[in-house]
């Protein structure tokens, strides 16, 4: 699967939102909130300049979004990483870890968060992609679990 990635600008705004609702309406439904879904355009503009985003396109079609910002020292927050989908289990989020790997050289440690429910993210982001879970907390009203990677020098 040849897969693009490129990073987002502003008037990629909609194309954002759009991605993130298809892929988080299943969480918006089941946690009744989900920080990612129904954003508005100034929302999802503003993110964009404080967050870089990249996006994944499929044969031009836009159908992933990964968002990583550094926190400290090289150390480096992916806040979201999604995939319309119908386009899931093709590869195209470990491309896009893999992405963050290589676009950020001189990372040192990589973060993220998922619902302790989510199995499948679970088990994507232990077995495919090298993170172990460091810990249990609260996401607002959701139990989470925090992931991490450390490089291997």
């Amino acid at each position: 699967m040849e897969i693009q990635i490129r990073k987002a600008v502003s008037e990629d705004a909609e194309t954002l939102i759009n991605i993130y609702n298809a892929a988080f309406y299943e969480d918006y439904v089941r946690y009744g909130e989900c920080p990612a879904y129904g954003r508005s355009t100034d929302d999802m503009k503003k993110s964009i300049i404080e967050v870089p985003k990249h996006i994944a396109l499929y044969n031009s079609l836009p159908v992933g979004v990964i968002s990583v910002k550094e926190t400290s020292e090289k150390v480096y927050y992916i806040g979201c990483l999604c995939v319309i989908p119908e386009f899931q289990r093709k590869g195209i989020g470990h491309q896009l870890i893999n992405f963050a790997k290589e676009h950020y050289k001189d990372w040192q440690k990589i973060e993220l968060i998922t619902p302790i429910d989510k199995e499948k993210n679970i088990k994507f982001y232990t077995q495919k992609c090298g993170f172990t879970i460091d810990r249990q907390e609260m996401d607002s009203s959701v139990k989470v679990y925090h992931f991490s990677m450390l490089r291997k020098n």
